[in-house]
């Protein structure tokens, strides 16, 4: 019996809190059918910001180009690669993923070819090999997070570098009404069947 797996990356600055909770529910979902589940925390993640020196792109191919900081983005894209899909999930800081989250979104451009002299960035692969959810808290309701900020193109965005296509998006409103948000039951059950249509 082949065995789904799928990895999460939570851009927030706490565990625990409403995000955090949003993207364990999905992952529950996708364990109810037989999934296995790694999640990183950008918190507990060594990341370099990117430097915009290309290296990671100038190489022909379809596979990433490789970058040449040493920290820990090649284990996390190891384990990512090896998946058949990917949660990826943060608040919404000042209208947009919060800068952790952008730090390991701006990494992932060795998904692009783009030579000197190219005008901008072509993706390697065409087709997405994985599946994806978005995930995302705020303060205002839940449906203006893709219609006011930009954190949709931002999730967006970073599941292509992946190589992935979402296939389900999750966005919890009025967080910040309380000290400790919790999902309601009716977020927890969407959670829940979006995880299941990663597997």
């Amino acid at each position: 019996m082949i065995t789904t797996k799928v990895v999460a990356v939570v851009g927030s600055y706490r565990k625990g809190g409403t995000t955090d909770e949003a993207v364990e529910a999905i992952l529950e979902g996708a364990r109810e059918n037989g999934a296995e589940t790694v999640t990183f925390y950008l918190t507990d993640q060594h990341l370099e910001f990117c430097t915009n020196c290309r290296q990671c792109t100038l190489e022909p191919g379809l596979e990433r180009g490789e970058c040449v900081k040493q920290d820990d983005l090649q284990p996390m894209l190891k384990e990512i690669e090896s998946a058949d899909a990917v949660v990826l999930g943060s608040p919404v800081n000042i209208g947009n993923v919060t800068s952790l989250f952008r730090k390991f979104m701006e990494r992932l451009l060795g998904g692009s070819y783009w030579p000197w002299g190219q005008p901008a960035p072509r993706m390697r692969v065409k087709k997405a090999k994985r599946k994806a959810a978005l995930v995302a808290s705020s303060a205002m309701p839940g449906f203006l997070i893709p219609l006011l900020t930009g954190t949709r193109v931002a999730l967006r965005a970073t599941a292509k570098l992946l190589g992935a296509k979402p296939v389900g998006s999750l966005w919890i409103g009025l967080a910040a009404h309380e000290p400790h948000h919790t999902l309601s039951e009716q977020d927890r059950e969407r959670a829940r069947r979006i995880g299941r249509k990663l597997t």
